[in-house]
């Protein structure tokens, strides 16, 4: 008998742990960052929207959302700060991807900067991205070069189908075509990103690394294009028109918490018509175009549902952070008629939802895309973490504390174990602007008070705890609100807190002057109401 129990023992390993122990050290978690791209505030189920997107919502379920967080109000300096936890024109992308020759405006993430990939690299992590890059695109500016060891991406987006014109593919750093033999035959890329995304885990899974997945998608962007039977789905569902529709979204914002009774939704803007005095036509043509809109929404969740799954099946979905967020707001670029120019179901088609649905989009705030007003700056932070969030019956399903992309670094650093550098390439760092947002997800503690500051086409905010100074345009007057009050930005407090907003713009003057966003280049001008060509400077 003893001998038979000695030969099991040595048989089986696992037989000499059957005494307690000490539990082991909880692996590093594997993190995931999901970004959206010109998806508005309320556009999923968890943040108000009638659009169904239940994958999403289960992460919300299951994890938290942030009340308050939020983007650059545009697609490049979102990235440069997302990946970089600075703020944009500390990273060199202030504005896009053109070099305008000044620190903040050379287009490309600059040398002064590291990016997660490289800090959770060195930490031991198997790092990964697909999607859209769109932070600079030579050769020493692409993923492979700022420390992702896999990748599939886009140089910028736009992209649904294989056969569009704007197609430009990059495998691990190699240029492949849109039909390469290694892709999935007749791809939407939403798919494309997360089958991807999946094959990288798989390597990290056989590698035994910790892994960190950044997966940017090109959906909602425009041209919006989505197959026949998703927008089949949607088509008559958006005849109760913008107004029906923003107050039904505001009214489930209320009921889940989200927003405060007391405020108010910022109303239609003077160029959109209201819905009852359109006629039957235009009303079917604008129903088109947010059925076209709710489909790349809802296939968008569909693919997260995919990646969802997958850890599942892998026994990692306990140990991976999921944070998934937005860009910017809701896109009123074409303005209030929007664009519906060929078949939205084909590569070759211009869909573009306009103002009139991006007012839907943002509820309850005001303002758009490229603006700092809240509708161009707030976005969706969830978070799904079980094993390290732990979220009791009856507990608050929102995080209050305001939070910025520039917080995904830190945060993501924090939870990895990772170092942020000193330098890089033997050139100095600039120092992290962003805060770990871990001690919110984990309940350890608050973060400590901050300004947090945005500038983007002379469009230009500073917020101090309750109180945001937001200007539009940069010679446009300064307005100060209580965002505690009045998030929807309808009650100037500029006049009766004149003392106030003059601290406040001093704050922003010289936060502009240190982080790069002066000297302005000499031919800024843009789509959101920048500055005139030729300005310097900022008043």
């Amino acid at each position: 008998m003893k001998r038979l129990l000695l030969a099991l023992i040595c048989a089986s390993p696992l037989l000499l742990h059957a005494d307690p122990e000490p539990a082991a050290a909880p692996a590093k978690p594997n993190i995931i960052v999901i970004l959206a791209d010109d998806m508005g505030f309320s556009d999923i189920g968890c943040y108000g929207s009638e659009i169904p997107t239940p994958n999403i919502d289960a992460l919300a379920a299951k994890g938290v959302r942030f009340s308050q967080f939020y983007n650059t109000g545009r697609c490049c300096p979102t990235r440069a700060a997302l990946l970089t936890g600075l703020y944009s024109h500390q990273a060199g992308i202030g504005l896009m991807n053109e070099d305008e020759k000044e620190p903040g405006y050379r287009g490309f993430l600059t040398d002064n900067t590291s990016t997660i990939a490289e800090g959770l690299s060195k930490a031991g992590y198997f790092t990964a991205m697909t999607g859209k890059w769109h932070v600079g695109h030579d050769p020493d500016q692409r993923p492979g070069a700022r420390g992702f060891q896999r990748s599939l991406n886009m140089p910028a987006g736009g992209v649904y189908f294989p056969d569009s014109p704007r197609c430009n593919l990059f495998l691990n750093g190699e240029s492949i075509g849109p039909r390469d033999e290694r892709l999935p035959k007749n791809w939407y890329s939403s798919d494309l990103w997360v089958d991807y995304g999946i094959r990288f885990i798989d390597e990290a899974r056989k590698e035994q690394k910790p892994f960190f997945l950044y997966m940017a998608y090109v959906a909602p962007h425009f041209p919006l294009q989505a197959e026949q039977a998703d927008i089949d789905r949607f088509r008559g569902k958006y005849k109760e028109g913008w107004d029906a529709l923003a107050a039904k979204r505001l009214a489930r914002q209320r009921e889940m918490g989200l927003i405060d009774a007391a405020w108010q939704q910022a109303p239609r803007p003077d160029t959109v018509a209201a819905w009852d005095s359109l006629d039957d036509a235009a009303k079917d043509r604008f129903d088109h175009l947010m059925a076209t809109y709710a489909a790349v929404v809802t296939r968008l969740d569909r693919s997260v549902g995919t990646l969802v799954n997958a850890l599942k099946e892998r026994n990692t979905l306990d140990n991976t952070v999921i944070l998934f967020m937005s860009d910017n707001g809701g896109n009123a670029e074409s303005g209030p008629n929007g664009k519906s120019n060929g078949d939205p179901t084909k590569a070759d088609s211009e869909w573009f939802c306009g103002q009139s649905w991006a007012y839907l989009e943002n509820t309850p705030f005001r303002m758009f895309k490229h603006f700092n007003h809240e509708g161009g700056i707030a976005s969706p932070l969830i978070a799904h973490w079980p094993a390290g969030i732990k979220v009791a019956e009856g507990s608050p399903k929102f995080i209050t504390t305001p939070g910025h992309v520039i917080d995904i670094l830190p945060t993501c650093l924090d939870l990895g174990g990772a170092t942020y550098p000193e330098s890089r390439n033997g050139k100095a760092v600039t120092p992290v602007a962003g805060l770990s947002l871990k001690p919110l997800l984990t309940g350890s503690g608050p973060l400590k008070p901050r300004e947090l500051f945005w500038e983007h086409e002379g469009n230009a905010a500073v917020r101090q705890g309750d109180l945001k100074l937001v200007r539009k345009g940069m010679r446009g007057p300064w307005e100060l609100y209580d965002m505690k009050a009045d998030r929807t930005e309808l009650h100037d407090l500029a006049s009766s807190q004149s003392e106030k907003a003059e601290e406040l713009r001093k704050l922003w003057r010289s936060w502009a002057e240190r982080s790069q966003v002066l000297p302005k280049p000499g031919a800024q001008a843009g789509a959101g109401g920048g500055g005139k060509r030729g300005e310097k400077g900022e008043e």
